[in-house]
């Protein structure tokens, strides 16, 4: 497994982070250790969640996933200590007020509320997971500071920020003498390339990392047209839109040897400014089948073709003006 450093951060992290959006969801919880472990095992030290994983119909216990998590750190073993963590908030866990977005109440309630869960007394990557149009930075990045403070967390990062968000948060950050942000975490992938435009040479000129979620542009990108590809989560007019580009995107993959869902992600490693993509095995079949996309390496000649199926975009404002 490589390592990188996670923005202009000292922390070094793994380059595929493994998310576990499925873990008690299509995964159980006893597969869902088996797979953290396996991680560990293939050298897989960045793991991304949310404080609202886990809540799907008839859940009774909210935030699952964080609690899943908890209980395979409570096993002892290093499993922590050889972790890089991140979780997220902002989405609410009720209909009450304050209960969600970036307050500094709400802020301050979900940590300890998170740390609970993950049985833990500090959380590697605080990231926000969504941008909040109603608070105001100075409260944020004030919130934030205290929980550094605490010890409660060591890094801040953004999640679904778009490139005058990162600006605008990172300049607050600035005025305080604080470190910001060290991470955005934005959808990517071959079909889904708008943060060229902007995203990425924020995070660029600001030092945040870039990770990718939705990688395989929720299994499009698998190889959907020859295969039978269990978890994905397209749907039929994603699939007509974009039949034409995936059957010459397919017929690419064949020459080139490599299932079609390593190669969307060898694609990402080799992009620039890209930390790592965020994948979410199902079982740990599917972790290797990820971990096998960062020994192939794709020439220039395979990059160019990969563009003309899925054109990118230029950096703003060039991509759209003189």
């Amino acid at each position: 497994m490589e390592y990188t450093q996670l923005g202009r951060s000292g922390v070094k992290v793994s380059r595929l982070c493994l998310g576990t959006l499925n873990f008690g969801f299509n995964t159980p919880e006893p597969e869902s250790h088996a797979v953290m472990d396996h991680a560990h095992e293939l050298g897989i030290n960045f793991f991304d969640t949310s404080n609202v994983y886990g809540q799907w119909p008839g859940e009774p216990s909210k935030s699952a996933t964080e609690k899943i998590i908890g209980r395979w750190f409570a096993q002892g073993g290093g499993r922590r200590e050889r972790t890089v963590l991140g979780t997220k908030v902002f989405e609410p866990l009720s209909d009450w007020p304050n209960d969600g977005r970036l307050s500094a109440l709400h802020i301050r309630r979900a940590c300890d509320a998170s740390l609970q869960r993950l049985q833990t007394d500090y959380i590697d990557i605080y990231q926000m997971h969504h941008v909040d149009r109603l608070t105001p930075w100075d409260e944020i990045w004030e919130a934030m500071s205290a929980l550094r403070s605490q010890g409660k967390i060591l890094y801040v990062g953004s999640s679904n920020f778009a490139g005058w968000h990162l600006a605008q948060a990172q300049e607050a950050a600035i005025a305080r003498s604080m470190l910001g942000l060290v991470s955005e975490q934005s959808i990517y992938n071959l079909a889904t390339r708008d943060i060229e435009r902007e995203v990425i040479p924020a995070c660029e000129a600001y030092g945040i990392g870039v990770l990718a979620w939705a990688p395989l542009h929720r299994g499009l990108l698998a190889g959907v047209l020859h295969s039978d590809v269990a978890g994905t989560r397209y749907n039929a007019e994603q699939l007509g839109k974009h039949r034409q580009q995936l059957e010459r995107y397919e017929d690419l993959c064949r020459e080139i040897g490599s299932p079609p869902a390593q190669v969307a992600l060898a694609w990402l490693l080799a992009r620039p400014g890209i930390t790592g993509p965020v994948v979410g095995p199902r079982t740990r079949e599917d972790l290797d089948s990820s971990a096998a996309a960062t020994r192939i390496r794709l020439d220039s000649a395979a990059m160019e073709r990969l563009d003309k199926i899925f054109p990118g975009y230029r950096t703003a404002p060039e991509d759209y003006a003189w």
